[in-house]
């Protein structure tokens, strides 16, 4: 006989992990025991040495689907002349190192039951098992169990302790276990928190919705604001309540079948939608789709999502299966709401009715958002059904803390050679966000057993993150310049550390000069970086007024190209000529107007000249609708010339043909593909300039601007051509979301270094 003991690592909590070893074991005829532990899963068997061997080989192969073994290592023990196999307690301390399991979407065996009138838990929302179900948002502590989750204040009863007890059953140590006789339990409520319905609170809030209510739905990670997609008036009600002029709603189709009614979908498309993270797809939107015209006003696409909770399947069939608006419920710019007395105190003046439980959310999510782009999937916001996933994270293996930007907000934390990015914060500029990063902080550091030495930030000095990061005592800390923070989170995220050329294109950040940067072409690696390149500058009259008012942009482009001060014909009535020419006042004295080399404010400044968007009411939205309206078969390109090393990419010219064209009664959809071809084409030329003069082959693109699909896939493609390897983030957003995970990377690699560019605090 042989004795051995296995430790599994990786995401082998809360996905029934315990259950299948004990099956397997049982299988083969092996004695010993299984159990949870602060690291992961330990497994001892005994048994012939063959026997011993089959399990081990088959142990990581045959896992259930949530799980993800990421190593097993065995070590041979004292025989005990064990008999059977049993699932034994977990002990209590250690350090906690057992990876928590995403949120999963409802499988099809509890989907069938939450259908059956004959199962005992027909339209019961909160079913689930150990293939599916919440996990990230119900976890409060490690290891994975019952007491350490906000399940914990519910009883099971004798039917649903019988089925975790069952090795047979799929329910077999399924911590989140329940039924309506034991389980959380739903209500439906008026604005006030005063009871609706006394009777099956899901229908009667799926009958308010086909009435042109607005409903608050408490779901996995927060609440949601729902309403009738088809309804215009009620979407129009929703909007003004909840003060969001432009940015488009998110949609909740009931089906496939429903969803593709909604968009035009490809197989890598519907694979995304139908993935047990179930994101948001943005997708293009279907000709004659059956939405309101508010729902996502001037956008090609339609953000669309299939339900992934029991709640949802029931809550979209009793609306009459008609697709729902299921936007974040918040108000503006604040994190969304996930306590009921804080969604009854925020929302009473959005909803009509609220849709409440009782079982605690612990950390509240957002839904995470996908699209595809040059076939290859690209995520835009990584929170519910991805956080918390580790990444790898090259370096010596000291705890980190990485803080993040301003915009997208995320954090993230590391240890031993693995990060976790936490989930999506939003954008830092009020003290409930600043409140939910410090705690969404406070948590992962408790999951992931983080006590921080090194805390790395971003060099903007009065980012809220960075105040954050510089008031932590007894840590070292490192400053990482924004673009180069992109720059390395793509390399680390594929496993490479360069050195790399990088065109990393974005709003602003910034920069080491103490200017605004936002079109670099970096070359570096994952501990630090030259600026071989960057957009002509320009100047940013008003500061951030310029972003929200992109024909400031075009004002100071005009000046720069051509000293021209006189208002565009195309923006004639949307901006007053004494407005214009104060502004063009500014630009030339340089007051009130910082230097920046933005490519999103140069993007923004071509729209507005096109007169498709002189003001903005959220982040990208001019540059969004500009590229919605360029022509798909204009191959035609504007110049835009290099010079200089550093090599400068010199837009000048480009606005002076952009002008010309429109004066010439050019359309705009030709205008702006000749504007992306110009600046696809250029970007890529810029890099291989670099590439060559340093034998460097991989290009990343990076930052906001490369959600831009045509501008990317553009790009890429003239890289290609080039010769050279275009590498681009795919597990986590080009956008800020990225930025804490590239700031572990760049403070890993310092710290493995040597410490160059820590600075001590005590």
């Amino acid at each position: 006989m042989s004795r051995v003991r296995a430790r599994v690592e990786g995401t082998v909590q809360g996905v029934g992990f315990r259950p299948y070893v004990y099956r397997l074991a049982g299988e083969l005829g092996v004695a010993g025991h299984v159990l949870n532990d602060s690291r992961g899963v330990v497994v001892e068997v005994e048994a012939p040495p063959e026997t011993v061997r089959r399990f081990l080989a088959r142990l990581p192969v045959e896992a259930p689907p949530l799980a993800s073994v990421e190593r097993v290592t065995a070590e041979p023990m004292g025989e005990l002349g064990e008999h059977g196999f049993s699932i034994r307690a977990s002990p209590v301390g250690g350090e906690p190192r057992a990876a928590v399991t995403a949120d999963s979407a409802t499988c099809p065996e509890c989907l069938a039951e939450v259908l059956d009138p004959a199962d005992r838990r027909f339209r019961y929302p909160f079913t689930n098992c150990t293939n599916c179900g919440p996990r990230f948002t119900i976890v409060c502590d490690v290891p994975y169990d019952r007491p350490g989750t906000t399940m914990a204040g519910f009883e099971m009863c004798d039917a649903c302790l019988a089925e975790y007890r069952d090795p047979a059953d799929r329910r077999f140590h399924a911590q989140p276990n329940a039924c309506p006789d034991c389980g959380p339990h739903i209500a439906l409520t008026d604005a006030a928190g005063g009871p609706v319905s006394a009777g099956d609170a899901i229908s009667a809030a799926g009958a308010a919705l086909v009435a042109g209510a607005i409903v608050a739905v408490k779901g996995i990670g927060g609440f949601h604001l729902a309403c009738r997609a088809d309804d215009e008036a009620a979407v129009a009600r929703l909007r003004a309540r909840k003060h969001r002029e432009d940015r488009p709603f998110a949609l909740m189709a009931a089906d496939l079948e429903a969803a593709r009614r909604l968009v035009v979908l490809s197989p890598a498309e519907e694979s995304l939608l139908i993935d047990r993270a179930r994101p948001i797809v943005l997708a293009r939107r279907r000709p004659g789709a059956p939405v309101a015209e508010s729902v996502a006003p001037a956008a090609p696409e339609l953000g669309v999502m299939l339900p992934y909770s029991p709640l949802h399947h029931l809550l979209v069939a009793d609306a009459g299966g008609t697709p729902l608006v299921m936007t974040s419920g918040n108000v503006s710019d604040e994190p969304i709401a996930f306590r009921d007395e804080d969604a009854l105190d925020r929302l009473s003046g959005i909803a009509d009715r609220f849709l409440l439980h009782d079982r605690p959310i612990e950390t509240r999510t957002d839904d995470s958002v996908m699209r595809v782009s040059g076939g290859r999937r690209q995520i835009l916001r990584r929170s519910r059904g991805y956080v918390p996933a580790a990444l790898p994270l090259p370096g010596d293996g000291r705890h980190l803390l990485a803080c993040g930007a301003e915009l997208k907000n995320t954090f993230a934390v590391a240890k031993d050679g693995s990060a976790w990015v936490g989930h999506h914060v939003g954008d830092l500029k009020n003290y409930e966000t600043l409140r939910s990063f410090v705690a969404g902080i406070d948590h992962f550091e408790r999951l992931f057993a983080v006590t921080p030495e090194v805390v790395a930030h971003d060099l903007h000095p009065e980012y809220l993150s960075t105040k954050h990061a510089l008031s932590l005592e007894g840590v070292r800390s490192v400053g990482v310049q924004h673009h180069h923070a992109h720059l390395a989170a793509c390399l680390a995220e594929h496993g490479e550390t360069g050195p790399a050329v990088g065109a990393i294109f974005d709003g602003t950040g910034y920069g080491d000069d103490g200017s605004v940067w936002g079109g670099e072409i970096l070359l570096g690696d994952l501990a630090g970086f030259d600026r071989a390149g960057a957009l002509h500058p320009v100047r940013m009259p008003g500061g951030e007024a310029a972003i929200r008012e992109p024909w400031r942009m075009a004002a100071a482009w005009l000046l720069a190209a051509s000293e021209a001060e006189g208002v565009p014909s195309r923006l004639l009535g949307a901006v007053d000529p004494a407005a214009w020419r104060q502004v063009c006042g500014l630009a030339r004295a340089g007051v009130a107007s910082p230097v920046t080399t933005s490519a999103g404010r140069l993007f923004d400044a071509v729209a507005a000249l096109c007169g498709i968007r002189p003001v903005v009411t959220y982040e990208g939205q001019a540059a969004i609708e500009l590229e919605a309206a360029a022509d798909p078969a204009e191959r035609g390109a504007y110049s835009l010339p290099l010079h200089g090393d550093p090599v400068v990419l010199d837009a000048r010219e480009t606005i002076q043909a952009v002008v010309a064209d429109l004066d010439a009664g050019v359309p705009i959809p030709t205008v702006s593909a000749r504007f992306h071809n110009a600046v696809a084409r250029a970007t890529a030329a810029a890099c291989a300039r670099v590439a060559e003069a340093h034998r460097v082959a991989t290009v990343v693109l990076s930052g906001g601007v490369f959600q831009n699909r045509r501008l990317l896939e553009s790009t890429a493609a003239h890289l290609e051509s080039a010769g050279l390897r275009p590498l681009t983030p795919e597990r986590l957003p080009p956008n800020d979301g990225g930025i804490a995970y590239g700031q572990l990377a760049v403070a890993a690699a310092r710290s493995a270094a040597g410490g160059g560019g820590l600075d001590a605090r005590a």
